[in-house]
């Protein structure tokens, strides 16, 4: 579960540095990417929610005891990751 967010998350630090932007924590950049990217529309709010889900099932699996994600879910988050890194590149060749 933590590599398939970390998927997403890196690709959402590739779209924040294509305009100069950081953040300091994962919740500042996962912020920063629905201002400047879901919410005028570059990402489509459908693809932008698999962001969400992944880092909520992330912390719970990292951070919590014994909290082990089925494999169905991980599997179903892994195609997720894919539509979502393929959108981002996407939004970085044609919307500088």
């Amino acid at each position: 579960m933590n590599r398939v967010y970390y998927a997403m998350f890196y690709a959402v630090l590739a779209l924040l540095a294509s305009r100069g932007l950081s953040a300091t924590k994962h919740s500042g950049a996962i912020s920063l990417f629905h201002r400047e990217f879901v919410k005028p529309g570059t990402i489509p709010v459908e693809i932008a929610k698999f962001l969400d889900i992944a880092f909520d099932l992330r912390n719970k699996c990292d951070y919590r005891d014994f909290v082990i994600p089925e494999r169905e879910r991980v599997d179903e988050l892994l195609v997720a990751a894919e539509t979502f890194v393929t959108e981002v590149e996407h939004a970085l060749r044609h919307h500088p």
